[in-house]
């Protein structure tokens, strides 16, 4: 770890939860955050969590924000066929 980088913890509902600090811009462990929902086995939440349409959108958005080089148009087929395939989902577990 870099010099300047401080890294900390912060309790949230006697939850340990990673805070890295990195030119005063702070990041916190998203893997920390999802042993709340389930201690053994984070991922899984995390996964539910980037597959939702939601989380996608804003993905997208920050994208466009952000950086320069974003293909918006690329990502607007990946997220229709994305989409199409959580849809496809929903309705055979239905």
């Amino acid at each position: 770890m870099n010099k300047g980088n401080i890294k900390t913890e912060i309790i949230v509902k006697e939850q340990k939860i990673s805070v890295l600090r990195i030119d005063n811009k702070e990041f916190i462990s998203l893997t920390d955050l999802a042993r709340y929902a389930d201690n053994e086995e984070p991922r899984l939440p995390i996964r539910d969590w980037m597959r939702s349409k939601e989380v996608i959108s804003y993905l997208g958005l920050w994208e466009s924000i952000h950086n320069d080089k974003f293909k918006g148009g690329e990502f607007d087929t990946l997220k229709m066929k994305l989409e199409a395939t959580l849809l496809k989902c929903l309705l055979k577990n239905g």
